[in-house]
């Protein structure tokens, strides 16, 4: 287990280690709860589980690993310090409790504890670390599960979007094309919202990002996308809102004279085919490449900025 820089330059003081020893062997009385606790607290060390003989006695197999996590303190250190936290923090013994002779068995395991809580005390400043470096890799175990998830979503989707180019049928790939963006746009948590009827006007969809509100076109022809068809969506955006912005998407581009139209002055930015590969890559985040597109037009009043440039610009 990986170590905090402070963790490596202290040490566990070795009457520490021996009250661990002694208070492991005494907390339980049989050896199958005795072994379940030791099992269950060294559930990530499988290869200290095997060098243990629980067919010994306890106490033995208590000594041998102590003795373990003594000669290769640096390693486990988190796993000593919590093996001491949580038995210095026992009040009850259920398994002694069932025994005969209970109350010498309790005696003997609650002045054990005690003396291994003494020296817990006297390990403040590594309990300290070993509980930030405990916060510390949960939150990167979290974080890693999270990214997997994302690459996951990436992986799902850019398998969808390929059977969608292989779709034969044109119309039943626009309607799951819609469905396909509102997924991605929802794991960048753009509110993505679904195709809607105005009156004289059908809108695709519609997302929010940075505090502005966006209408979506979006098209899935072999024809690139023209002017007329950019100017409607010029007028319908300008009917709306003041901090409506528009995002055309066409898969196969658009005409260059199209994008010459709105090189210098534009209410919409664009993408195509190209930006959804990168982002499905995972070459660029969809809220960045989105992010990328809107300064541009800002600064040029360019409609379009291809991922190409953008990632040029990022090496």
């Amino acid at each position: 287990m990986r170590q905090s820089g402070s963790a490596h330059r202290k040490s566990i003081n070795p009457s520490a280690y021996n009250a661990l020893a002694d208070a492991l062997a005494v907390i339980h009385w049989n050896k199958r709860p005795f072994e379940r606790y030791v099992r269950a607290m060294l559930q990530h060390h499988s290869e200290l589980l095997a060098l243990l003989n629980f067919s010994e006695t306890k106490r033995e197999t208590a000594g041998a690993l102590v003795d373990r996590l003594r000669a290769n303190e640096t390693r486990y250190m988190d796993l000593t310090l919590a093996l001491m936290l949580d038995i210095s923090e026992m009040e009850t013994f259920s398994n002694l409790e069932q025994q005969v002779d209970r109350r010498e068995l309790v005696a003997k395991a609650e002045a054990a504890v005690r003396e291994l809580r003494h020296w817990v005390g006297k390990q403040q400043e590594l309990i300290k670390e070993h509980e930030e470096h405990a916060t510390t890799l949960a939150k990167e175990a979290e974080n890693a599960e999270a990214s997997r998830k994302f690459s996951e979503a990436h992986c799902e989707l850019r398998q969808r979007f390929l059977a969608l180019h292989a779709a034969s049928d044109p119309h039943a790939r626009g309607t799951q094309f819609e469905g396909f963006i509102n997924d991605l746009f929802a794991i960048y948590d753009l509110e993505p919202r679904a195709s809607y009827s105005l009156e004289y006007e059908q809108v695709d969809g519609a997302f929010s990002f940075d505090t502005d509100h966006y209408v979506l076109e979006a098209k899935w022809w072999k024809e690139r996308i023209g002017r007329p068809l950019l100017d409607i969506f010029k007028s319908n955006i300008e009917r709306k809102a003041k901090n409506t912005l528009g995002f055309y998407i066409s898969m196969s581009g658009f005409t260059s004279d199209a994008l010459a139209v709105y090189s210098f002055s534009t209410p919409f930015i664009t993408m195509d085919g190209a930006d959804f590969m990168a982002v499905l890559e995972e070459r660029i985040r969809l809220d960045e490449l989105i992010h990328h597109k809107k300064r541009h037009a800002s600064e040029t009043g360019h409609c379009y900025f291809p991922v190409r440039d953008i990632l040029s610009q990022s090496a």
